[in-house]
């Protein structure tokens, strides 16, 4: 009965050896996460892995050390329910960026052209004023 949870007038009083086991769980996967940096891994695989570690090292704190594995339905709802959703949002937008940047790439965006070119008439148009007034400046002396 050591390790089981107490409870003792309201207070619940977890095993130590639970704290630490997870406290060694999350050198472990800070070291994989690390050992993608020192493999020199590219692309998707290294940036899936750091996610990967990332989101179990976040879950085994959110849930020991924050005693979310104890807590209520409602409470664990109200804190893993809305990340959840805004992941569910952005891998919507995700989808849609990706459909709008090859109709913009393939169609040209109306009106981009026009405005670039007049930002770059205006920015020569400066490096030009710019240089006429150092010109201007040299023989006034």
């Amino acid at each position: 009965m050591a390790h089981a949870v107490t409870q003792a007038e309201g207070h619940q009083q977890h095993p130590l050896g639970i704290y630490i086991g997870v406290w060694i769980l999350l050198f472990v996967l800070s070291g994989f996460s690390y050992a993608v940096d020192y493999y020199q891994l590219q692309g998707l695989l290294r940036w899936s892995l750091i996610i990967l570690f990332m989101l179990l090292k976040a879950g085994f704190i959110i849930s020991i050390f924050m005693h979310m594995a104890w807590e209520r339905l409602a409470l664990i709802s109200a804190i893993l329910l809305p990340p959840l959703c805004l992941l569910v949002f952005i891998g919507l937008m995700a989808s849609e960026a990706d459909y709008t940047f090859a109709r913009v790439t393939k169609t040209g965006w109306p009106g981009l052209r026009a405005g670039l070119g007049q930002v770059r008439g205006l920015a020569e148009g400066t490096v030009e004023a710019i240089l006429d007034s150092r010109r201007n400046a040299g023989r006034d002396w």
